[in-house]
């Protein structure tokens, strides 16, 4: 009786890992021979690793990301002039504690939003927060804050999360509320959280995108400046999967 009311405790106290790990104690003799210090140590210890995962799958959900993506997966057979030393410092997420960016460019289906999101997972794994947003849907999520009055709101959620992907950068013209709304993110996160934008728009191109020269010149001070720069070419790997999915032709 005593048990099961110490078990209704841990599950009211959320401390399911605790849980898990003592009910496996108490039906195993394998524990017997350990003192009750290392018994209490791999409770704990089962605890701490099951809060981490918790946390962990937040993170992941409120990310947000558009694919699910890990650094071990990237593919650096495909000839895309990818930096693979480059990438292995990304991945020390050394970049996200100095507050830098990374700009992924290149042609459409080389691998631009994996590899951000591989990027992103590592961060999340680190402990970090981040969200996922294509560019027309970031624009479209401020121009509704602004007519709602939830404006100041969102500016401070993207400002306090530590990595900000911004993908499909340059797929359509911008406004000028859309450059000032740009502007008014990417100048609350400089010098303080990381960007990440992947883009098929080369960043010689980007002050002609954004249109008006001093709000080009702001947003590409606050983000271009103290970025990592992975410039991607060749063809897609979409046709690379595609064709490994066809079956091959009878030869007559």
């Amino acid at each position: 009786m005593l048990t099961e009311q110490t078990f209704q405790l841990l599950g009211s106290m959320r401390m399911l890992g605790f849980a898990r790990a003592l009910r496996e104690q108490l039906d195993s003799d394998g524990y017997d021979k350990l003192c009750f210090e290392e018994r209490v140590a791999m409770l704990v210890d089962t605890e701490h690793a099951d809060r981490e995962s918790r946390k962990l799958t937040r993170r992941l959900q409120q990310a947000k990301l558009r694919e699910k993506a890990c650094l071990e997966d990237i593919d650096y057979s495909h000839a895309r002039k990818l930096d693979k030393a480059l990438v292995r410092r990304l991945a020390t997420c050394k970049w996200v504690d100095k507050h830098q960016n990374v700009i992924l460019t290149g042609p459409t289906g080389v691998g631009k939003t994996y590899i951000a999101c591989a990027l992103t997972d590592q961060a999340l794994r680190e402990g970090m927060t981040a969200l996922y947003r294509r560019m027309p849907r970031l624009l479209h999520e401020l121009l509704l804050a602004r007519a709602d009055g939830s404006y100041a709101k969102l500016l401070a959620r993207f400002a306090k999360t530590d990595v900000l992907v911004i993908d499909d950068w340059g797929i359509a013209p911008l406004t000028d509320q859309e450059r000032r709304d740009l502007l008014e993110v990417l100048e609350d996160r400089h010098g303080a959280r990381s960007t990440i934008v992947a883009t098929q728009l080369p960043v010689d191109a980007w002050h002609g995108y954004i249109g008006e020269p001093t709000i080009a010149d702001a947003i590409m001070d606050r983000l271009v400046h103290n970025a990592h720069r992975l410039d991607l070419s060749g063809t897609s790997l979409r046709k690379k999967r595609a064709n490994l999915t066809q079956e091959p032709k009878l030869k007559k």
